[in-house]
């Protein structure tokens, strides 16, 4: 390899190493929109210790990959290649990660299926109509989705409030438009002129599922377009560290 196309390299690997570092921005940022964000069914299934633990993985692994781009850049840049060694083992132990993170959620679909189920009707039996940000959460999720419980209405059937309450109580948020009287509250629980609630039949489950897997192929799409950068960033720094023959610390900027 002439000394054209070991510039060549270097420069290409700085520019992978760039475009590295802004994808670690996007995946710590879809780790703080998971664990921050108030108004999506995420904030559900935030009772969920196991969905508390995915959102700091992703933040981890963000902030990780970040540094990882900002190690990588220097190496190239400076060819230094105890960090071209470095980054490329890391890249390895990530990638690997990936993969192995990908087939566990794929063959443990089912398992994540009934665990949404466990939380959702926990939410639904502990709801007790105090506008908690939980609570919140779900009311906005029954009001734009335009459904009630989780597989149907039946599913509220175990709330407390609603069974130990001498009025018809329904939850207010999944009050039917169409078939309200008056005004329509967004939270809380409402009361029924007949033991019929005027609600949607219609349970959410469908329509979260569809929103997850929505939001799922993002996430998805992002972390296969960062696993092509890191095996491309392997191969360029692999070939970068073949090339140089020893260090030259004279290059690197002193502070």
């Amino acid at each position: 390899m002439g000394k054209g196309c070991v510039t060549a390299t270097k420069y290409f690997l700085f520019l992978f190493n760039l475009l590295f570092f802004l994808f670690g921005v996007l995946i710590l940022g879809i780790g703080l929109w998971f664990l921050l964000d108030n108004q999506s069914f995420v904030v559900v299934l935030n009772n969920s210790p196991p969905v508390k633990v995915a959102c700091y993985i992703l933040i981890g692994v963000g902030a990780f990959s970040m540094l990882l781009g900002l190690v990588g850049c220097i190496g190239a840049i400076y060819e230094i290649r105890c960090l071209l060694g470095l980054y490329f083992a890391c890249l390895l132990l990530i990638l690997v990660a990936q993969i192995a993170a990908a087939l566990l959620t794929y063959f443990q679909k089912e398992t994540l299926h009934q665990e949404m189920t466990r939380i959702v009707t926990k939410v639904l039996d502990n709801y007790p109509g105090n506008n908690s940000t939980t609570e919140q959460a779900w009311d906005f999720i029954q009001r734009t989705m335009a459904c009630c419980g989780w597989n149907d209405r039946a599913d509220w059937n175990g709330n407390p409030v609603i069974e130990n309450s001498s009025k018809l109580l329904f939850p207010c948020s999944c009050q039917n438009v169409s078939l309200a009287a008056g005004n329509v509250s967004d939270s809380g629980f409402c009361e029924a002129q007949t033991p019929d609630w005027p609600v949607y039949d219609e349970g959410c489950a469908s329509s979260v599922e569809s929103w997850l897997l929505t939001n799922m192929a993002v996430v998805l799409g992002i972390c296969l377009a960062v696993a092509l950068i890191e095996l491309l960033g392997m191969i360029l720094s692999i070939c970068l560290c073949r090339k140089v023959h020893k260090e030259d610390y004279t290059k690197v900027p002193k502070y």
